[in-house]
């Protein structure tokens, strides 16, 4: 068991309220209730004492961005914390797919033919089958993954159709130098013509923006647990 001290304790718990009374107001402006916003808490390569100051202020969703790290704290805190959901937040292998599929919750990042496949694949195996979002490169950036916007709608029809994949929503990560609000607004749209009710989207630095534009899931690491240390 993690010794958290007292000041890390309070810091994220003063943290995690502060984002919380965020997304209420944000979604009050919007006229939405803001239950029907979920914070997920993205735990990447944070000190496992922020983690579980986290579980202990009553946070139970959690955003991993890669599968060994996850492995490495997640199966020992869920044993000891209750009701904890997790997304896969990061690019997925498909030599990790196995995984995966026997660890979280949620995939929010099914972007490529080869992985849908691999992963209806993998669920028929251990039978189980987490949730799927197609992740939407709506920036178009080269160094990010996700399905372009022109591939979206063929490529969502694939994932239901052709591999039967559980899919519920849709994910972006938009542009660091743009305005958020037309990535948030693209992949509104695109869920729309789908009937795909949940959309991730939105971060630290807007995830207030993204709820007034619909977000259902709201990714949030830095302002909840702090600086990232990547040493």
């Amino acid at each position: 068991m993690t010794d958290v001290p007292a000041e890390v304790a309070a810091e994220v718990a003063d943290n995690l309220a502060d984002v919380r009374a965020r997304i209420a107001a944000a979604a009050a402006e919007a006229e939405r209730d803001p239950a029907a916003v979920t914070l997920i808490a993205v735990g990447k390569v944070q000190p496992l004492e922020r983690v579980e100051a986290a579980l202990a202020a009553g946070q139970r969703v959690f955003g991993e961005n890669r599968v060994q790290e996850a492995q490495g704290k997640w199966p020992d805190l869920r044993a000891r914390y209750p009701g904890v959901e997790l997304h896969l937040i990061g690019p997925l292998q498909t030599n990790k797919v196995r995984e995966a599929v026997a660890l979280f919750d949620v995939v929010q990042t099914v972007d490529r033919p080869k992985l849908a496949a691999e992963l209806a694949r993998e669920m028929a195996k251990q039978g189980r089958r987490p949730d799927c979002y197609v992740q939407v490169n709506t920036g178009e950036e080269p160094q990010k993954a996700g399905v372009l916007p022109a591939d979206a709608d063929a490529f969502v029809e694939a994932c239901r159709g052709e591999h039967g994949l559980p899919v519920v929503g849709l994910m972006c990560i938009p542009p660091a130098d743009q305005d958020p609000a037309l990535h948030f607004a693209l992949l509104r749209e695109i869920a729309k013509r789908h009937g795909l009710e949940r959309l991730s989207m939105g971060m630290s630095g807007d995830y207030e923006l993204a709820v007034r534009l619909g977000a259902t899931h709201v990714r949030v690491g830095t302002a909840i647990f702090g600086a990232r240390d990547y040493k």
